[in-house]
Parts: structure tokens; sequence; C-alpha cells
């Protein structure tokens, strides 16, 4: 199973791609997809280099599922929208692209990751280098992503079982969200 995690952002998006084997995680690729090189104005053309970027890397490391940080409402609503527009690029490049997309807050992931919500970025780039035995600290938003694709990783056995245990039919879009139901 390979899993492709995104960190949305508009002027740089992380993504990182693992490995699952088992309970065994290998670390395939990490990096970043930047919109600096456009102007600041231009939203639609920098919306366009994540759908696209999102899109080449499907086609270069061919996950299985994804898993994409759930925005969050900060003090400034321009900048929530425009991250949740950046978000939702990314989002729709791997519909596009028939991938399965599970969803999870940045606590969720800092408490799968760390064991507390309240982690500092230091901390999560470190226990990503450790669960994934890098030689060196991934970068923040590489970090970040590498995370959510091992939140996922543990995460979708769990559901998986409890489905089979209830009869369920697993559903990964929005599944882990909080007050979501459908």
């Amino acid at each position: 199973m390979r899993i492709l995690g995104i960190d949305p952002g508009l002027q740089t998006t992380g993504f990182g791609v693992v490995d699952v084997a088992g309970h065994a995680l290998s670390y395939v690729a990490s990096g970043v997809i930047k919109t600096t090189h456009l102007e600041m104005g231009n939203l639609p053309a920098r919306l366009k280099v994540l759908y696209d970027g999102i899109r080449e890397l499907r086609v270069r490391y061919e996950p299985d599922e994804a898993s994409v940080e759930i925005v969050f409402v900060n003090v400034n609503p321009q900048a929530t929208l425009l991250l949740g527009q950046a978000r939702g690029a990314c989002v729709t490049a791997l519909v596009s692209c028939d991938l399965p997309v599970a969803e999870y807050t940045a606590l969720q992931m800092k408490q799968a990751i760390t064991g507390h919500g309240r982690a500092a970025k230091s901390q999560i780039q470190e226990m990503v280098k450790r669960l994934l035995q890098l030689p060196a600290l991934p970068r923040q938003d590489a970090a970040d992503a590498l995370g959510l694709a091992i939140t996922h990783a543990h995460a979708r056995a769990s559901m998986n079982k409890l489905a089979e245990a209830h009869g369920l039919q697993r559903r990964t879009s929005g599944m882990y969200r909080g007050g979501r139901s459908h």
C-alpha cells in the first residue's frame, strides 16, 4: 500500500509518500510544490500549479490512497479562504485521479505522530525522521505531509477493522473529521 500525504498551502504545498506493509513504514519521497514564482494576485495560476503538481505526483509515485490536512479557521478570514482554495485544488486533483482521500486535522496528525496535539513543527520533523529512519530532518511542509501519510497508515487499519466488525462499507472522504456525517 502506498500513501500520498498532502499538506496544502497556497505558496508551498508539502507532499510525502510512504509505503506500508503490515505495520512497517518505509519512506518513498517527499518535497514541496511551490507557487512563489507567480504573482501573489494571480490566484488561478497558483491553483493550476498545485492541481498539475498533485496530478504529476500521482503519475510519478502511483499511490493507492491519499490523506490531506483539513483547513482550520484562523484569525485572518482572508488567509483561511485562500488556504481553503489551495486545499480544494489539491483535493480536486486527487479525486480526479480516482484516489480515495482521507482527511485529518493538524491536531489529529500531531497526536498520531508525537502523542500530543500541541506539538511544535520541530517535534513533528524529529518524529517523522525517527519513524521513517531518515538520515536528516525533512523540511517542515514535507514533514507535515509525511506525518499525514503516517497518520493515515495507522488510522486506516483501525477503521478497516471497525468496518469489518460491523459489516460497514468503508468511506474515506471525510471519515475521520469530527462533526461530519453522511
